[in-house]
């Protein structure tokens, strides 16, 4: 599935994906696609991808980028 595809189907049905407490404590949701994670805020309107990191950076290092990020 491309990016593309990927937020399409995100802002159509924005409750995909999963939490992931050990990153941030933001109400935000997780997909993976191809070898990036993408942190998204579902309940925003239009929808914001707050990242799309790759899914080989150390989780610290994840977790440090999406505090920096609003």
């Amino acid at each position: 599935m491309s990016f593309y595809e990927r937020f399409h189907s995100l802002a159509k049905s924005p409750r995909q994906g999963h939490k992931r407490p050990n990153l941030t404590s933001r109400p935000l949701l997780f997909v993976v696609v191809r070898q990036y994670l993408v942190a998204y805020a579902p309940d925003e309107k239009p929808l914001f991808i707050v990242g799309v990191i790759h899914g080989r950076r150390n989780p610290e290092m994840i977790a440090e980028i999406l505090r920096r990020r609003n």
